[in-house]
């Protein structure tokens, strides 16, 4: 009796087991979609925002460098280096490989 008893237990045990595995794995697959996910959304938004920047930038580069040639100071232009790292940054996140590099 105390056999029949354990072997119930212990296939019940192993069922338990079974089923808390398979729910481990479906766990991991939905938190990678839902990490892919995000990271599309994030890349979306980037290229969003680069179509507005972009404009931004190109027409302040066109103010500022039209301003330095009147004025005849080049002192002028200096807000367009900063401006052009944002740019590139957000242009690399969108369209380069700046997540495939963070990633690894």
């Amino acid at each position: 009796m105390g056999f029949v008893f354990s072997k119930a237990m212990n296939d019940s045990l192993k069922a338990q087991q079974d089923f808390m595995r398979l729910q481990l794995e479906r766990q991991l697959v939905l938190q990678n979609l839902m990490r892919e996910r995000q990271t599309a959304m994030q890349i979306a938004w980037t290229r969003e925002f680069l179509k507005y920047f972009g404009t931004f930038f190109g027409l302040a580069a066109v103010v500022l460098t039209t301003g330095a040639v009147k004025r005849k100071n080049p002192a002028v232009l200096l807000p367009i280096l900063p401006l052009s790292f944002v740019f590139c940054y957000q242009y690399d996140m969108g369209y380069g490989t700046l997540l495939q590099r963070i990633k690894g």
